[in-house]
């Protein structure tokens, strides 16, 4: 491209954040950062466990309350990208949904209060995953499906 020539402009993305954020965005990001808050929450409530408490071992808790910390990253980000609409969020968004639903399926088999968690999980995953597959959020990131590129 020569130096007088300037780059079209990317009328995908001008269209995509022109007007209001839809709701069904709204309410998907607010999942994923209540799924990614919920995770910093468990890691730093295991890693304080761990550090101050008697764990059967303390580096394996240490360790569990790290990567937990390290894998609410994963939603917080995603849940920034979709207030921001930018198309690359809804993958971590729709991959944390997934990630979610066999937790929820293992807390529901438990004999314990964890299964009142593993409901609510289930229900928080399903509903972020109706809201971020619907059209109404795909045309908001600017998404385009198979074969309608232009």
């Amino acid at each position: 491209m020569s130096s007088q020539q300037k780059p079209a402009p990317d009328t995908a993305t001008a269209d995509a954040t022109a007007g209001p954020r839809p709701w069904r965005l709204t309410y998907a990001a607010a999942l994923a950062a209540l799924e990614g808050a919920a995770l910093v929450a468990g890691g730093l409530w295991v890693l304080v466990l761990g550090l101050t408490g008697d764990p059967d071992d303390r580096q394996q808790a240490v360790t569990l309350g790290i990567t937990l910390v390290v894998l609410a990253m994963l939603p917080l980000l995603a849940a920034r990208g979709l207030l921001l609409r930018r198309g690359w969020s809804r993958g971590p968004a729709v991959i944390t949904q997934l990630m979610a639903l066999p937790v929820a399926y293992n807390l529901l088999q438990a004999d314990s209060m964890a299964i009142p968690a593993g409901i609510a999980l289930a229900v928080v995953a399903v509903a972020a995953l109706v809201l971020l597959v619907n059209g109404e959020t795909t045309r908001a990131l600017g998404i385009k499906g198979p074969g309608r590129a232009e």
